[in-house]
């Protein structure tokens, strides 16, 4: 058998990385992250009858619920003094013909999924959750300031809030599960780099996606 090339011999934690995400972006990331688990587990709190009588308070848990509710969008908004952070929102904004084609290998469950630096799993996951996010602000005011609507208008609001909700726990959910199965992609996020033959494989349009800008 011949020797493996040097570059797949060497250990993952040798081989050549990539820069992906900067400081900024990881920090934007994890202070997003943690306001929307304490909405999610806050959330809970208030309508599952076993953990409401675990925690009590619930006076407390609306009040936390409410707050980082409200503080959600602050990170992003915060962020988008990095230019780094603005350039990947706009490559997360931006779909081309290859996006098209991993959706259908997805799908399919076939190989052969061309990608830039997000792929097209992770720009509809990005928009959605930006789209249900502005949503469940807009209801969860009309809930908290109960003179800035009609009661029609706050029944309503209840409705789409609690269900939405439950939607957004079932996506997050999701893409846990799918960054669990990645090791590589949490790497990226956590350290700032990736190993450059994941990139190769996973994003193979993103070094071209690079050199046009």
């Amino acid at each position: 058998m011949p020797p493996r090339p040097d570059h797949l011999a060497a250990p993952a934690a040798e081989r050549p990385r990539v820069p992906r995400f900067t400081r900024a972006e990881h920090r934007v990331h994890r202070a997003t992250a943690t306001l929307m688990a304490v909405c999610v587990l806050t959330a809970g709190c208030l309508y599952l009858p076993f953990l409401a009588e675990l925690v009590g308070r619930r006076a407390l848990m609306v009040t936390v619920h409410e707050w980082s509710g409200i503080l959600l969008p602050v990170p992003l908004l915060l962020g988008l003094g990095s230019r780094a952070l603005r350039t990947d929102l706009t490559r997360l904004n931006r779909y081309g013909p290859h996006d098209r084609q991993w959706l259908r290998a997805a799908l399919r469950r076939r190989g052969g999924r061309p990608a830039g630096k997000f792929n097209a799993g992770q720009k509809l996951y990005a928009a959605w959750i930006a789209g249900a996010v502005l949503v469940m602000l807009g209801t969860g005011l009309l809930m908290w300031f109960t003179d800035l609507a009609p009661l029609v208008w706050r029944t309503g609001a209840t409705f789409v809030h609690d269900w939405l909700a439950l939607a957004v726990v079932l996506v997050i959910a999701g893409h846990v599960w799918k960054a669990f199965g990645d090791p590589e992609s949490r790497r990226g996020l956590r350290t700032g780099s990736v190993d450059a033959q994941w990139a190769r494989r996973e994003h193979p349009l993103w070094e071209h996606e690079d050199n046009t800008r």
